[in-house]
């Protein structure tokens, strides 16, 4: 058989493509020992109590259209403490993620953003009329700008301290207004209140007013004895009346932030 007559089999190409991934699979890179891999899917755990915290968001709105003020603050509450668990849970377990990160910013603002503000127009601001919807955006798009802030300067501001009201304190401070006060006849004064709580909030969340984080403080280290005294006294004392002490609570936190930063600027003139 001549060369001219022999059959050449020549090697096929290698694909350069990617391997195809299922349509609406989740895929993120992930550093192993220096290398980038590609994974598919996603953390059940961490985002199951996303999902929950973006629940509770919901039922408050629900709950609020319906009437049912006292449920739809206690669940922006419930929101604030899966929010807290969530990102504690991927860091213990390691399932920290990229898709986590965002479903959880947005999960925060339905939960601390959206549903408080609609919450309290339902409640007292509806009947204000233009001044009502304004009053409620003022505070839903401070929450928006505030979250999208914090985004951007993680790694690059002290962990010591937030810029702006952080989103659940500001969402705290509007829940707990409303299941304080959701018993009380429409007044005047409860209006100028609810006016004041929930446009001030909304502004204090894009403003550069400076708030402890209590990051700082070492959860794992050893204390006196007198200190799990003093936890069980403060459990009994929300207790008593959550919705009072709670609000309070918040409010003189969102209120420590202002009052530092006139100090401060005393001093310097000083």
């Amino acid at each position: 058989m001549t060369e001219e007559n022999r059959s050449v089999e020549k090697p096929e190409p290698k694909s350069t493509q990617e391997p195809e991934i299922a349509a609406g699979e989740v895929v993120e890179e992930e550093l192993v020992e220096g290398a980038k891999v590609r994974r598919k899917g996603i953390y059940l755990l961490p985002n199951a109590l996303t999902t929950a915290s973006l629940f509770s968001g919901f039922y408050a709105i629900v709950s609020a259209a319906n009437g049912v003020f006292d449920n739809a603050a206690i669940a922006i509450f419930v929101s604030m403490i899966l929010d807290g668990l969530d990102g504690r849970v991927a860091r213990m377990t390691n399932t920290q993620s990229k898709f986590g990160e965002e479903y959880d910013s947005l999960a925060d603002m339905v939960a601390f953003g959206v549903a408080p503000g609609m919450v309290a127009f339902f409640w007292a601001l509806n009947g204000l009329d233009k001044v009502g919807w304004a009053i409620t955006f003022i505070y839903v798009a401070g929450a928006a700008l505030r979250l999208a802030r914090f985004n951007t300067q993680i790694g690059s501001v002290d962990k010591k301290v937030f810029v702006g009201l952080p989103s659940p304190a500001a969402a705290a401070c509007v829940a707990g207004l409303v299941w304080c006060f959701h018993l009380y006849e429409p007044a005047t004064w409860l209006t100028l209140l609810s006016i004041i709580v929930v446009g001030g909030s909304g502004v204090l969340m894009v403003s550069n007013v400076l708030y402890r984080s209590f990051k700082d403080l070492d959860m794992r280290g050893r204390v006196p004895f007198a200190a799990i005294l003093l936890v069980v006294l403060i459990l009994v004392v929300i207790a008593l009346d959550p919705a009072t002490v709670l609000f309070t609570a918040f409010l003189i936190y969102a209120l420590s932030g202002p009052v530092r930063a006139l100090f401060r600027y005393k001093t310097k003139r000083a």
